[in-house]
């Protein structure tokens, strides 16, 4: 006689372990069956689990043959609990740290290259800053040689103003000594004319008076 399905479901019931749910792994094989119920007799839900699929582990009969799971897309089902582990298979480990080897090797490559890059650009700084301390030399003795000549330029100015205060003063001197030249050549033509005008009224007057101061001599009359 069939037992009626209340008394299997109530014999199932009692028998799981229901507990916090647990993360697990499908171990290292391959297509691992998930099915809708705690037996071999149940379908199929997923034909192949690959292995380290992660799933989470919601309950467990007692005597431990069979675990309910969920996957990460939300689909649940019964496995048997020998296909999971705690951690990831130690191949998709070897995977894992080799896809994370190739990683840091490309990684370091590529920082090598940049590494190689910024090396350049440091030279090339180094180049510039070089360039730029030997321009900032020559602007240095430039703006050296800029103040003495400005410090010159001052003197210089000083003494141009003075010579020229000087040069003014020494024009108005030639000014005046001209304007006495011209004086005294006018007052010499005026006494050069007047020495001479008296030297014509002094003949004249000679001319008149001599003849006059000498005595005339007295003719031999030829009736004597």
């Amino acid at each position: 006689m069939r037992p009626s399905v209340s008394v299997l479901l109530l014999s199932l019931l009692f028998s799981f372990s229901i507990h916090a749910a647990e993360i697990r792994y499908v171990s290292d094989k391959q297509f691992v069956p998930l099915r809708s119920g705690a037996g071999n007799n149940y379908r199929i839900v997923h034909r192949g689990i690959p292995s380290g699929t992660r799933l989470t582990v919601n309950s467990s009969l007692a005597d431990g043959s069979w675990s309910e799971v969920t996957m990460e897309n939300g689909n649940s089902g019964w496995i048997q609990p020998q296909f999971l582990m705690p951690d990831l298979p130690a191949r998709l480990k070897l995977d894992a740290i080799t896809a994370e080897a190739a990683k840091t090797r490309a990684k370091s490559i590529d920082l090598a290259a940049e590494l190689k890059a910024l090396n350049a650009e440091r030279d090339e700084l180094i180049n510039q800053v070089t360039v730029s301390d030997f321009e900032l030399s020559s602007v240095s003795r430039e703006l050296h040689e800029l103040k003495k000549i400005s410090g010159k330029s001052v003197q210089l100015d000083k003494d141009n103003r003075r010579l020229v205060e000087e040069t003014e003063n020494l024009r108005s001197d030639v000014e005046m000594l001209e304007a006495e030249r011209l004086r005294l050549q006018d007052k010499v033509k005026s006494e050069d004319f007047m020495n001479g005008a008296m030297a014509v009224l002094l003949g004249v007057i000679i001319a008149l008076v001599a003849p006059r101061l000498i005595p005339r001599r007295r003719k031999n009359s030829s009736w004597a």
